[in-house]
């Protein structure tokens, strides 16, 4: 099954980051955040992506254009100039770099991806959330549901920790976890051929003109993930990321 992943925003609220290269490169543990994505999908055997470029897509087909020569080791000839790439560290997957339009917005992304992805089911992320979400038990689910689009649902990681009362005192502080409802779209779709006749160009929005009338016309199924998930909106969140991956073990990583 094939995968897409959003990956042409502007990021504006990573400003600091996202100057001079997309939200997707911006380096989790010295790896963009879409690799870490793309690592979880080949961990479950979903290994050919297609990537929906716009701002800044070049720096993500120079990232993979370099990939294969960069993580090996490399002998060169100076006299002659001629380089060998000795016993390189390759992933075996098939990356498509799709360029989308710079100000295309996320449902006209798809639409664009149509010729490529049209003929079967397959599997959509945004380029800026990890998740340790199990995608087999999330394929299975949706096979079973029968509607034309399932997202995972998630509950983002609390903000802040929490007073406990003890009638007007305090007995003590919980430790931040996640909140215990307001369930939102975790990303790690399943979608059927049928979604691309709700996007009718460019400035379709996945959200609002594919969800929300999927949603209303009962072809919107919800995978409840009750694990670990992150977005990278700010750079509080990226900082929480680095933090959990120098700690070693970072609960999104299933590779």
């Amino acid at each position: 099954m094939k995968v897409a992943i959003l990956a042409g925003g502007f990021g504006t609220r990573l400003a600091e980051e996202t100057e001079a290269r997309p939200k997707p490169m911006v380096e989790i543990g010295g790896k963009p955040i879409l690799w870490h994505i793309l690592q979880h999908y080949a961990r479950h055997g979903f290994k050919e992506f297609y990537v929906a470029l716009g701002y800044k897509g070049d720096a993500i087909k120079r990232f993979f254009l370099e990939h294969h020569t960069l993580s090996g080791d490399i002998s060169v000839d100076l006299s002659s100039g001629r380089a060998t790439v000795v016993s390189p560290a390759v992933a075996d997957w098939k990356v498509h770099l799709v360029e989308t339009g710079e100000s295309t917005l996320t449902g006209g992304r798809i639409k664009r991806l149509e010729r490529q992805l049209g003929a079967a089911p397959f599997m959509l992320s945004y380029g800026d959330g990890v998740s340790n979400v199990p995608l087999d038990k999330l394929l299975e689910f949706h096979r079973r549901q029968g509607t034309l689009a399932t997202v995972t649902a998630v509950r983002p990681q609390a903000r802040f920790g929490g007073i406990e009362f003890d009638g007007d005192r305090v007995a003590g502080f919980s430790e931040k976890a996640q909140i215990h409802e307001g369930w939102v779209n975790g990303g790690f779709m399943v979608l059927e051929p049928g979604v691309f006749r709700y996007l009718k160009g460019d400035d379709a929005v996945l959200e609002v003109d594919l969800l929300e009338r999927l949603a209303e016309e009962k072809q919107l199924s919800a995978y409840r993930h009750e694990g670990f998930w992150q977005c990278m909106d700010t750079l509080r969140d990226k900082r929480y990321l680095e933090e959990l991956w120098r700690k070693g073990d970072p609960p999104w990583k299933t590779w």
